[in-house]
């Protein structure tokens, strides 16, 4: 996002807090926490910013929008309620129910030992999907192909607490068979602005394999969807979304992800996210022709209608560089070398995720490190610069998937 606003020449500067090595050369990293809003207002005003935009899902669901607004600072974002969408799958579990937005059956539990007693029962089919109901850094979820691991999965989550309080209750649910999709709008609330659709690949290995991460690379193309399918996920999801929350006083103002699976019965909300989405947004806003501070500034005035996108045509291809050992324990500190040569071609760009400068060298400092992105004229030729690119890049340790995009080849 930081790239992407320097590029608008209404842009005098960007600020980031705290920001990484890669941000650092396209914006001014300011230090301090996401979660101090005192220190966010305290920036804001004094230096005069238009509006700021909060990336992240914690300071999201934590309510930073809620503070700055009611602060007199203008801020791109769901208020916290809205942000439930995203920090609880009960809640957006038992919205959907409410507002008949499709998604898989599930029951919520919040004791452990009535978890594991339902899922060891005869009425449970697997696969089934245990999830964790609060914000896991994308972790939170796993694929059950037997009582065996859906025991051991919500055990890991409600009694180990493997992700701290976000194991205080879990969902359990159908396991949905099909492609996956991330279709993301942005909306103020009553305008919804389409953005490219974009396909994640969420677990660690090719073919799908291995356990769920934040994401190891997408893509976007024209056709994921096609006409059709996009006007029944924006009648079917999205706009029931928006008129829903409107309706229980928690209106959606920001960024609405969508994580579907599109199966035999038609598109289905597998989850929501109140924000981008990484690596999603590595792959949209490259292909955004019009001015990314224009849209944010439109949206934050609530005044949307007035803006019009354009997509550029083609493909977008993100490929993650991971550190050895993610999503389980890394080691940082290691130097990343051949980011410049990777960069040379001017239809790539790498961002930076888990990453710190050190003098002149780029130090890994994360599980996810870098994202590698190209973009050209097909999904194919997309995919060969990717890697091309890619292949410039070492540290110790680097993992990658070598099948992103390879779906929408099929």
């Amino acid at each position: 996002m930081a790239w992407k606003l320097r590029q608008s020449p209404q842009v005098e500067e960007v600020l980031c807090l705290p920001g990484n090595g890669g941000i650092a050369g396209v914006a001014r990293c300011v230090a301090g926490r996401q979660d101090d809003f005192a220190v966010v207002e305290a920036l804001a005003k004094k230096e005069g910013v238009a509006y700021v935009i909060v990336g992240p899902e914690a300071p999201l669901a934590a309510g930073l929008v809620d503070h700055l607004k009611d602060a007199g600072v203008p801020a791109l974002g769901p208020t916290k309620a809205a942000a439930r969408l995203e920090s609880s799958k009960v809640f957006c579990k038992d919205f959907m129910a409410r507002h008949g937005i499709p998604t898989a059956a599930y029951k919520a539990y919040a004791d452990a030992d009535a978890a594991l007693g339902w899922l060891q029962s005869p009425e449970a089919l697997y696969p089934l999907v245990v999830k964790a109901d609060g914000l896991a850094a994308g972790k939170g979820v796993v694929v059950a192909k037997s009582a065996e691991e859906a025991c051991d999965a919500v055990r890991r989550i409600m009694v180990e607490r493997e992700f701290g309080t976000a194991g205080d209750r879990v969902v359990i649910e159908d396991c949905l068979v099909g492609t996956e999709a991330s279709y993301i709008v942005f909306t103020d609330g009553v305008t919804v602005l389409p953005a490219a659709a974009a396909q994640d690949h969420k677990a660690a290995y090719d073919g799908d394999q291995g356990p769920n991460t934040g994401g190891m690379g997408t893509y976007s193309s024209d056709g994921i969807l096609g006409a059709e399918l996009e006007r029944e996920v924006l009648g079917r999801v999205i706009q029931p979304v928006i008129d829903g929350m409107r309706e229980e006083g928690s209106p959606f103002q920001g960024i609405l992800y969508a994580g579907l699976m599109l199966t035999a019965d038609g598109p289905k909300v597998l989850e929501f996210n109140v924000r981008m989405g990484d690596p999603e947004c590595q792959v949209i806003l490259p292909r955004l022709q019009g001015d990314f501070a224009e849209l944010g500034a439109a949206l934050c005035a609530g005044r949307l209608a007035d803006y019009k996108a354009v997509w550029r045509p083609g493909a977008a291809v993100c490929v993650v560089l991971a550190s050895g050992g993610y999503p389980g324990a890394y080691e940082k500190g290691k130097e990343i070398a051949g980011i410049a040569d990777a960069e040379r071609d001017p239809r790539v760009a790498v961002f930076h995720a888990g990453t710190r400068r050190e003098g002149g060298d780029v130090l890994t400092d994360g599980g996810r490190v870098l994202g590698v992105t190209a973009e050209d004229g097909d999904l194919a030729s997309a995919i060969r610069r990717a890697y091309e690119a890619v292949g410039k890049i070492h540290f110790d340790g680097m993992h990658y998937r070598r099948d992103i995009g390879a779906k929408g080849l099929r």
